[in-house]
């Protein structure tokens, strides 16, 4: 009996990959080996930037709170647990939003926490 041979998903297979590979420069784009490679390489480096993402926009919106903080005669730390101990949950994002956009909002809040 003849091997049998599955062309229909090993073609399906190739073409991902490719499909995946369209854009990359030289050999990257058009030859499976090297493209299924690089792809498996961009998306780790997809995946553990998905991670960073969220870290570096944590740090971005600590900084921003803690500026604003420190305008009003605060540092961020204790910002933050004087807001806890008033039981005000917000959270870093919107915090951040309001030191950006609405100074007026923050400096209440500011106030709050100091009394």
């Amino acid at each position: 009996m003849p091997r049998s041979q599955n062309n229909v998903a090993s073609h399906h297979r190739r073409k991902k990959i490719l499909k995946l590979a369209k854009g990359y420069w030289g050999s990257r784009k058009n030859v499976y080996t090297i493209a299924k490679n690089h792809v498996e390489k961009g998306l780790t480096h997809a995946y553990v930037g998905r991670k960073l993402k969220k870290r570096e926009y944590r740090r971005l919106w600590i900084a921003r709170i803690n500026a604003a903080a420190r305008i009003h005669g605060l540092n961020y730390s204790t910002f933050i647990s004087g807001l806890s101990k008033k039981g005000v949950s917000i959270n870093r994002k919107v915090l951040a939003n309001l030191a950006a956009e609405n100074p007026q909002v923050f400096a209440e809040l500011a106030n709050l926490v100091k009394n």
